[in-house]
């Protein structure tokens, strides 16, 4: 697939109104989905369907920031455990998602995609506020 044909490098995934923020290699995103709260997705902005794709430096500083969303995220959830996945069956271009597991989490042992439930949606004032409080804890 090419840069013309994927939808992360038209803009057409994720949302533009979940984007939290700019991080330097890759942009976050709240994910559309917030049944798990926190679940965000981290897109490179360069297309690259493959993480050996990278060269090294641009994937060290990749992963540098992944861990630094990680902890972010994890502080800001409570977090129990952080789950990572980097698949792009999909969306074949690299993009993480980052996932707070939290105490109250539905099915613990479980990969979110696993959980049957109803997507929960945001509403537009709530998708601005989390957004914003993951935002601010990057800041810090």
């Amino acid at each position: 697939m090419s840069a013309t044909d994927c939808a992360a490098c038209r803009h057409r995934w994720p949302d533009p109104a979940c984007r939290i923020a700019d991080l330097g290699p890759a942009v976050l995103y709240l994910h559309d989905d917030q049944f798990f709260p926190g679940w965000s997705v981290l897109v490179l902005k360069r297309h690259a369907t493959e993480l050996y794709e990278l060269a090294r430096d641009e994937r060290s500083a990749l992963i540098e920031v992944v861990s630094r969303v990680a902890q972010v995220l994890a502080a800001t959830y409570g977090a129990r455990k952080m789950n990572y996945a980097l698949l792009g069956n999909q969306i074949p271009h690299v993009h993480w998602h980052l996932m707070p597991r939290l105490t109250a989490d539905p099915a613990p042992d479980s990969p979110v995609w696993s959980v049957r439930h109803a997507p929960l949606r945001l509403a537009p004032a709530e998708l601005v506020a989390r957004a914003a409080a993951i935002r601010q804890a990057l800041l810090a």
